[in-house]
């Protein structure tokens, strides 16, 4: 909504948005914890990949849609965890890889050649973008506090914001909705919006955190349509169609085989 309409730059949106996240979960964090808790402090690495996660994503969004944007990005979510996953020594099942399999398949056909194919730039930003919040999930998992631990990753992002002042900001463009929509963005979809999502982390396989979060490309393209008007082409219909169809096998389907294999 800020970025598609012009009214703030993608080098300020990232800059606000991140440092209102910054401010805003500090002050929960210490009217939750009566203070600064010891203990967890975030890290510099997964700063660095939320930093980098958000400034491709503000970039990429200037030629694309949102319901596109957000299947290219969790698209890109989810060969990163996987991959992290199996590397880390998880084995997902037959049934887990099949769904994963027809979920991908929905992700290819997304960015195959044609009329409404997106733009190769905004895609290759968003993909990239994509494995920077891959890698800042399964980083995730090691948290212990997930409010502190999202609290100090947004801090730490802070100075990143340093690298945009020679390159990022040569189309400057603010506006008071630009502001408050960056603002919007950093607190309450950013900020709390991880913290949350940190949270459900501890109890989530990679595996299966990888393909919860293929739903959001849906919900992005029904807010798409709703709020901002866009049109939901027929490759944006059947590539959602597909990454949904994989959650639910990936993840109905393993807990049915595993019933039936238990009632046996």
């Amino acid at each position: 909504m800020a970025l598609k309409d012009g009214a703030i730059d993608a080098a300020s949106f990232t800059a606000v948005r991140l440092v209102a996240g910054a401010v805003a979960l500090l002050i929960i964090l210490i009217s939750v914890s009566r203070g600064i808790p010891s203990g967890t402090k975030g890290s510099w690495t997964s700063a660095a990949m939320l930093y980098l996660y958000a400034i491709c994503f503000s970039f990429a969004y200037l030629s694309l849609d949102t319901g596109i944007g957000a299947l290219i990005l969790f698209g890109a979510v989810q060969a990163t965890m996987i991959g992290g996953a199996v590397y880390a020594g998880e084995r997902p099942s037959l049934v887990e890889w099949t769904g994963w399999l027809v979920a991908f398949s929905g992700f290819i056909f997304l960015l195959s050649p044609g009329l409404s194919a997106p733009p190769w730039s905004g895609a290759i930003l968003m993909a990239v973008a994509g494995i920077g919040w891959g890698i800042y999930s399964l980083r995730g998992h090691r948290e212990k506090s997930a409010l502190a631990g999202t609290t100090f990753n947004f801090l730490r992002s802070v100075p990143f914001l340093l690298i945009l002042i020679p390159f990022g900001f040569q189309d400057l463009h603010l506006s008071d909705r630009g502001i408050v929509l960056a603002i919007l963005s950093g607190i309450v979809t950013s900020g709390v919006g991880y913290a949350i999502w940190y949270t459900a982390l501890g109890s989530l396989s990679s595996m299966k955190a990888a393909m919860v979060q293929l739903a959001v490309p849906v919900l992005a393209a029904a807010g798409g349509t709703i709020l901002l008007s866009e049109v939901v082409s027929l490759r944006l219909i059947v590539a959602g169609m597909a990454i949904l169809g994989g959650i639910c096998i990936a993840v109905l389907g393993k807990e049915r085989f595993r019933r039936v294999t238990v009632a046996r």
